[in-house]
């Protein structure tokens, strides 16, 4: 059975964020996962995982201004002090926190973003992390969410996890981006499987609770755990009548949270 992340960034927002951690404990998550962990002290998070008894799957790296837009910059050209800079920040917080799972966002096309600055940088964080062994993630984002992201194609990410050559940089597949943008989910769970270290899921199209979309989760989880997959799921949607009414997705799908 897959084990799922609670992404903190979508769901409990009912709660103040460090309020989170305790939400999703008591609704049954043994994991969490967030976007940005930054404007905390890595202590006062570590507290909340420790008081709820949760382990941190995955956070992302800085990504630039998002409030203006950027959307990381793993791939924009001239902000390479910058990355190292995040890369080393994502690996103090994860060092603090016990997280062995990072996503480093490519960035837009729009702001410069290309493959061969995108390659180099992730070597430098595959090189880096490999010293505290963090795993290095690269996810596909469909384009209709985020237009001009550098990297929309599964099939692309398998192609730059091959250049860097680093046995620790891994495919992030989010379900979700992955049918908008190309379908075949099962194909791709199957096609894929050697490469993913984190999953995420949401519903389309509206991006809601895994149990009432076009994407056959039921279906999906059996896949994942055909492949033998380890890691974790993690549940990255938009809940459509607060968090905890839309939790009942995991029963209906054969499924526990913790």
């Amino acid at each position: 059975m897959p084990r799922f992340a609670a992404n903190l960034s979508f769901l409990f927002t009912e709660h103040d964020f460090l309020d989170r951690f305790e939400a999703a404990a008591k609704a049954g998550f043994t994991a969490v996962e967030v976007l940005f962990p930054y404007a905390y002290e890595p202590a006062e998070i570590r507290a909340r995982l420790v008081s709820n008894s949760l382990e941190l799957a995955l956070f992302n790296l800085p990504p630039g201004h998002w409030d203006k837009g950027e959307r990381g910059f793993a791939g924009v050209p001239g902000r390479e002090d910058e990355f190292s800079y995040a890369v080393d920040l994502a690996l103090r917080y994860a060092d603090a926190l016990g997280c062995r799972r990072l996503h480093a966002m490519a960035g837009l096309v729009t702001h410069g973003a290309c493959r061969e600055t995108y390659v180099t940088n992730l070597r430098l964080a595959a090189a880096w992390a490999a010293d505290d062994d963090v795993t290095i993630q690269i996810e596909p984002i469909n384009r209709r969410d985020m237009p001009g992201y550098l990297l929309s194609r599964t099939a692309d990410a398998r192609e730059v996890i091959a250049e860097v050559a680093a046995p620790n940089l891994m495919l992030q597949l989010d379900l979700y981006h992955r049918h908008i943008e190309e379908g075949g989910v099962p194909a791709a769970i199957t096609e894929f499987a050697p490469l993913v270290g984190h999953y995420q899921i949401a519903s389309p199209p509206d991006r809601g609770e895994p149990d009432h979309g076009e994407v056959d989760y039921r279906e999906a989880f059996r896949l994942i755990d055909a492949s033998g997959f380890e890691g974790f799921v993690g549940c990255e949607y938009k809940p459509r009548a607060g968090t905890l009414a839309g939790l009942g997705w995991a029963p209906r799908l054969g499924v526990s949270l913790g």
